[in-house]
């Protein structure tokens, strides 16, 4: 039995998704612990080193975006595998109970642990609405 593959549309070809397209990033894997003092959250993202982890607090919100190295080679042609190379980025509501700015974090194995630690009830600034 013969397969037929019809053709992409011709397009200028680029070397991967625009980076400020939605779809240059998937979301990655993750899991939250909360303990007494801290929140530790473990995000799984193969194939990313340190230097490619950027981590944002801001108000309530916390961004991390992982990019990938990526390597092209000289007789690389494009074979429809951009989805699995694309870079993570995770984007989570948790609150202004944390100390964003006393975070800590670590990378080994495609593995990034974080630890936030909470705010204290003396450091922590709440509004009265009437």
């Amino acid at each position: 039995m013969h397969t037929i593959i019809s053709p992409l549309p011709n397009r200028t070809r680029s070397l991967g998704p625009e980076p400020t397209s939605p779809d240059a990033f998937r979301q990655p894997n993750y899991e939250c612990q909360e303990h007494r003092e801290a929140m530790k959250l473990t995000v799984f993202v193969p194939g990313v080193e340190a230097v490619g982890v950027d981590i944002e607090g801001r108000g309530a919100d916390l961004t991390i975006t992982a990019r990938k190295a990526h390597v092209v080679r000289i007789n690389w042609q494009a074979l429809h595998l951009e989805a699995a190379q694309r870079d993570y980025r995770l984007k989570l509501r948790l609150g202004t109970g944390f100390d964003y700015a006393a975070m800590d974090a670590e990378i080994r194995h495609g593995v990034l642990t974080i630890t936030l630690p909470k705010r204290s009830a003396s450091t922590s600034h709440l509004r009265r609405v009437a």
